[in-house]
């Protein structure tokens, strides 16, 4: 394989920059909207829409990025990653030039649903190729910074509309919605120079290629003992699956088989679940909406507090960044969830307040618990969730697990969306009170059903589902094998070679260089 990015550490920077870039275009998508709400150019444009039909433009594009999902499950094994990320970013080329177009309400929505649907594709896909081509010491805080990346979208998006808002006339929206295609073309032209997945190159028969990949990327000879232990773990996990017809199938992910196919894709869609059931669209979305409506600010102060509100979320998703791998996924979910859950009440509790004598100072401290919510979200629940979808899935289920693992993201998000404006208008404090129970109830939802992978390879994760007894404590089994002899067992029928075991001490100098 020749690539223009060359070899191991260039190549692996090229491959996160374009994951990256690729869910800066997620956040921009995500945020431009908030901010050109209350622009009065739209407003006219589009008739003054009501809340209901605000509700129905905005989420709209989730329910794009839904059916994006659906067809990646259908035909994204097919093209495999990086063709299958050309495909999204076409859908949303073609949807943003739709929406800058846009003249009447018909016209935008069928943009934004377009441009969704590249969307679902892309975030289908892009963590599960990052996952599949890096070492598994620094897999939680690279997928953990494409959604760091997200809220640097957000934010870009946020201040870009504040900026634009000055101008006036059409432009000052149409040019934000028209900067979407800007990131997806940096998208395109990234791709050119990465390779396709090992991974996805063994399943479909071309084990040479494979081994080409995987010595380019970790720039290591092909008898280089991490190599071998890389290829030797893939072809494990792909041994008892891949004479069976059954994984073949549309259907055969909703089939109980030895390695839990159908309960991990359960965790995959539940944990994507509580990544938008938590409220976080109705800050990142509403926000200004929320401040005039329930605080009673200004539009143009609300904007300008939404703005810094969302940078809390950039900052939040610094730290999984850096330490997730360190953090844990369970333990970060977990206490991530309870401070959510705490911020919501405590926005509830002072918004009750705001029509008592000391009710201005009460809606100040309601706006200090948005912050507060923001930066938590972004330290936890915004991360886990999709660094734990291509981690929990088996190899040959990946591509199609990940799909409806996303598209429980997308699914709620649209109903989140949907709702939120006729929720806060009709409930105003009560809204907020909704998003403290659902909060609340991840975290034992979250102890007793996730079992922890952190620094584990992706294959070794089929064996906290292969073990006999409940996977949660075959994980903490698991961790603690590692601890003390520095690695796994897999003499427990899961279908492996136990020759094929590496030391993990013999390759962790191998690891560094990687």
């Amino acid at each position: 394989m020749h690539s223009i990015l060359r070899r191991g550490k260039t190549l692996q920077f090229g491959l996160t920059v374009c994951c990256l870039m690729a869910f800066v275009l997620f956040g921009y998508d995500q945020g431009v909207f908030g901010g050109i709400l209350e622009n009065e150019n739209w407003l006219d444009q589009f008739n003054h829409p009501s809340d209901s039909e605000t509700g129905i433009i905005v989420s709209c594009y989730n329910l794009g990025c839904f059916s994006g999902c659906i067809v990646n499950y259908v035909v994204g094994e097919n093209l495999g990653r990086r063709r299958t990320i050309w495909l999204a970013m076409t859908f949303v080329i073609i949807g943003a030039t739709l929406q800058t177009s846009a003249f009447t309400v018909p016209h935008l929505i069928v943009g934004r649903l377009i441009t969704g649907v590249g969307t679902g594709i892309k975030t289908s896909t892009v963590p599960m190729y990052q996952s599949e081509l890096c070492d598994q010491r620094s897999r939680g805080r690279l997928v953990s910074a494409e959604v760091l990346f997200v809220g640097i979208g957000i934010v870009i998006a946020y201040w870009f509309d504040f900026g634009m808002s000055y101008v006036g006339g059409p432009i000052a929206w149409r040019l934000p919605v028209a900067a979407q295609i800007i990131f997806a073309l940096v998208v395109v032209i990234l791709v050119i120079g990465l390779p396709e997945s090992p991974r996805w190159l063994y399943k479909h028969g071309k084990p040479e290629e494979a081994m080409e990949v995987l010595c380019t990327v970790y720039d290591k000879e092909p008898s280089d003992p991490y190599i071998l232990a890389e290829r030797d773990a893939i072809i494990s996990a792909l041994g008892p699956e891949s004479g069976s017809t059954e994984t073949k199938s549309l259907l055969a992910l909703f089939k109980k088989d030895h390695v839990q196919t159908r309960y991990r894709v359960l965790l995959a869609w539940w944990v994507m679940f509580m990544n938008q059931a938590g409220g976080i669209n109705l800050v990142v979305y509403y926000a200004p909406s929320a401040l005039v409506q329930n605080i009673g600010m200004t539009p143009k102060l609300a904007q300008i507090l939404a703005g810094f509100i969302n940078l809390m979320f950039a900052l939040g998703s610094i730290m999984p960044t850096l330490a997730l791998d360190r953090m844990g996924r369970r333990r970060t979910m977990m206490w991530g969830c309870t401070g959510l859950s705490i911020s919501m009440m405590m926005i509830a509790a002072l918004l009750s307040r705001s029509d008592s004598p000391n009710g201005h100072s009460c809606a100040i401290g309601a706006i200090a618990f948005f912050f507060v919510y923001m930066f938590i979200f972004g330290m936890t629940a915004n991360c886990v969730p999709w660094v734990y979808v291509p981690e929990i899935l088996p190899l040959e289920a990946r591509t199609r697990g990940s799909a409806i693992g996303v598209s429980s993201n997308w699914l709620w998000n649209f109903t989140i969306v949907m709702i939120t404006p006729v929720i806060l208008n009709r409930l105003h404090w009560k809204a907020y009170l909704i998003f403290m129970a659902t909060n609340a109830a991840f975290v034992p939802a979250f102890y007793f059903f996730f079992p922890e992978t952190s620094n584990l390879r992706l294959e070794e994760v089929d064996l906290i589902f292969t073990r006999p007894g409940n996977p949660v404590q075959n994980a903490r089994d698991m961790a603690e094998e590692i601890k003390r002899f520095g690695h796994i067992s897999e003499d427990t029928g899961s279908g492996s070679d136990p020759s094929s075991i590496v030391q993990k001490d013999e390759i962790d100098e191998q690891r560094e260089h990687a």
